[in-house]
């Protein structure tokens, strides 16, 4: 995960729904903003597992994971989100202005870019085939509806992390530059506006 370099700016912190939808034989998609305090066991198991290695705070504690999403809720420039299914919180989003965030010194920032993070949370039962592109998907459309403006989605996962990238490619993210960040090597990959909205319109 990208520490940002953005300042906090004080502002009141939503946590009412910001996107609902229903998915023929998936279930209710809902996405709600992480609140850091009242998320904090559910962030604190997900991020430290194995599973996460790739988020890059398997070592923290619960006190440090408290503190980052803390943060992170007073900025203006990166949001962290939960997506629930059927009422269940079943990933972790994080969204950022690239040129507010370590990232962007590693390309050439374009107006309308956006950055995105994703974790998906522990399997509950069988695994689903195209879960978390399902998820992915949704979060996606939300993403780019709330804001015409959003030309571009940037994406920058741990370059050793062939799975993520393989899923994102999937969604029509075409891959970019591996860059050096403060805590990884990152393979960038971008999901252009028109390309992906074709693409689910078809």
């Amino acid at each position: 995960m990208t520490t940002p370099a953005a300042s906090a700016a004080p502002g009141p912190r939503r946590r009412e729904t910001v996107h609902e939808t229903r998915v023929d034989g998936f279930g209710t998609v809902r996405v709600v903003p992480v609140d850091p305090a009242g998320d904090i066991d559910l962030l604190y198991g997900w991020v430290t597992q194995e599973r996460a290695r790739f988020w890059g705070m398997r070592d923290h504690t619960r006190e440090q994971v408290l503190e980052i999403y803390a943060y992170l809720d007073s900025l203006t420039t990166h949001h962290a989100y939960l997506i629930h299914l059927d009422g269940r919180p079943v990933a972790l989003f994080q969204t950022y202005e690239p040129d507010a965030d370590p990232v962007g010194e590693c390309y050439e920032v374009r107006p309308g870019d956006f950055g995105l993070h994703l974790m998906v949370g522990p399997a509950d039962g069988a695994p689903r085939p195209g879960f978390t592109d399902t998820l992915l998907t949704v979060f996606l459309s939300h993403l780019l509806a709330e804001d015409p403006g959003r030309r571009r989605i940037v994406a920058e996962p741990d370059a050793r992390n062939e799975k993520a990238i393989a899923r994102l490619l999937r969604t029509g993210f075409v891959l970019g530059p591996e860059v050096e960040l403060p805590h990884k090597r990152a393979r960038l990959v971008f999901l252009d506006r028109d390309v992906f909205l074709s693409r689910i319109a078809s």
